[in-house]
């Protein structure tokens, strides 16, 4: 049945309204003659309308026009004109009528009714599974499923990998009259040549070696569903012969049996690799070429859709929260990153990262420095926390004086020290001359610096990582002490 609008024909100059008539008859357009005094009745029912609006002696135009915002108004002649200024008038039809511009206009009045703001609100309550954006490249997409759905069309989805071409595939399946059937898939590449067939069609008890009983195929199991054939382009030629004799005469035989079975099935078929060129290269039958890719479905890639990231993230995110009962936020920066990542592996590749990330930092913030090296595509300045002085210290002695028994002997060597400050830190009572104690802290600080500074030729960050300190935490402390390799 056909979506289009309603077209209905107001003009009270009754021959030059017969006559637009005659050519919308003529060019195979329904149309309805409506009186000026029955119209706002008319749109009331039918709000969403094509009108071609003439002589309307005291109905007031400007007036139904603006009541009735959903319907596309077409109007004849120059004098009404000025009626353009307001937005669902789409043009002036004048004398005499030709096919060609009133094709145009109505083509023009059929768009504006086709992307009406209420229509998209529709599509996007229509049931589509997985299939999240609203970039415009995933906005066609979902025109496309459902323009072809409701037929019994063969269609190709097409695309790099990675893409979500079965989840199209599905959505097809589910917005189909054989919604309620199976859906069945099949990696056409991933079985062996010698096996595909057996797959496809099913076999008989005694066909081959190993076939110790009767088996049912994917063409059998999907009978009154769908059944998709995945990575087309990889089907052996001579399985594209029998696929097309299946396509053409719709029915099919057992290997190994002989009675006639019919393939009630529809056809999705996918592949990432380019069967034109395929087909000049003789890898790919150009009759089943042009049998399959009745409706193409292109699949975008997902840097061409990179706005589309934020919400494709929280989809995938709570597909995963089932597994790993823990999420990620990501910053804006983080987000920016990811969206001047190339992707060579699609959405595909994003779900991995995802589960990467939920693993590392369970219900945590991700910002530019968690991401994996390959996804840090901007240079900003990461947060690095400094900490008061005193827990620096404290934890410096507490690396000193709790150091493991089964230390090198490299690193006793270099820190024989310790036991001296050791035995006057864990005496019982304080020497009877007392203790200058923030004095010894830094006296032992400045030593063991030293140490570590002089036993890797002041390469700091080297020393650092013997400290256990971050690198900008000991050149603040050697700035302190001023402690610096003598010229």
């Amino acid at each position: 049945m056909s979506d289009n609008p309603h077209l209905y024909l107001v003009d009270l100059q009754l021959n030059r309204c017969e006559r637009l008539s005659t050519v919308c008859s003529f060019i195979g357009e329904a149309h309805q003659l409506v009186s000026p005094d029955d119209l706002a009745n008319t749109l009331q029912h039918h709000p969403a309308s094509v009108v071609v609006l003439g002589a309307t002696d005291q109905l007031d135009a400007s007036a139904i026009i603006r009541q009735f915002p959903a319907s596309a108004f077409l109007v004849i002649g120059d004098s009404q004109s000025y009626l353009l200024e307001q937005a669902n008038v789409i043009g002036v039809l004048s004398e005499p009528f030709s096919y060609n511009s009133l094709t145009q206009l109505l083509r023009d009045a059929q768009q504006y009714h086709r992307l009406l703001p209420t229509h998209k609100q529709q599509d996007n309550q229509v049931r589509f599974d997985g299939m999240v954006g609203q970039t415009p490249a995933m906005q066609k997409i979902r025109f496309l499923i459902q323009q072809v759905a409701k037929t019994e069309a063969n269609v190709l989805v097409l695309g790099p990998s990675g893409t979500g071409k079965e989840v199209v595939a599905r959505n097809i399946h589910l917005l189909s009259n054989r919604a309620n059937g199976p859906f069945v898939p099949i990696n056409c590449g991933a079985i062996p040549a010698e096996l595909l067939e057996s797959e496809l069609f099913g076999h008989e008890k005694g066909a081959f070696t190993g076939a110790i009983s009767t088996r049912k195929g994917r063409f059998e199991l999907a009978q009154g569903g769908t059944l998709f054939l995945d990575e087309i382009g990889d089907m052996p030629q001579p399985m594209q012969v029998k696929l097309l004799r299946v396509l053409q005469e719709r029915i099919f035989e057992r290997v190994g049996g002989s009675q006639t079975l019919k393939a009630d099935v529809r056809i999705i078929a996918a592949t990432h690799r380019d069967l034109e060129v395929m087909i000049t290269d003789g890898g790919f039958r150009e009759d089943l070429y042009y049998r399959l890719n009745v409706f193409p479905i292109d699949t975008p890639a997902l840097c061409d859709r990179a706005d589309d990231l934020p919400i494709l993230i929280t989809e995938l995110l709570n597909r995963q929260y089932a597994a790993h009962q823990a999420k990620v936020k990501f910053t804006e920066r983080a987000l920016d990153s990811l969206k001047l990542h190339s992707w060579p592996g699609n959405v595909r590749e994003l779900a991995n990262l995802l589960e990467r990330m939920v693993i590392m930092y369970p219900d945590q913030i991700v910002d530019v420095a968690e991401l994996p090296k390959k996804y840090q595509h901007l240079d900003v300045e990461s947060y690095q926390p400094v900490y008061p002085e005193a827990l620096q210290e404290r934890d410096l002695l507490n690396a000193l004086f709790q150091s493991d028994d089964s230390s090198d002997s490299e690193e006793a060597a270099g820190f024989e020290t310790v036991a001296t400050f050791t035995s006057v830190i864990t005496q019982d009572t304080l020497p009877e001359e007392g203790l200058d104690l923030k004095e010894f802290l830094a006296e032992l600080e400045i030593r063991f610096i030293s140490q570590a500074l002089e036993r890797h030729d002041f390469v700091v960050a080297r020393a650092a990582d013997i400290l256990g300190l971050r690198r900008t935490t000991l050149v603040e402390k050697m700035r302190k002490y001023n402690l610096g390799k003598e010229e």
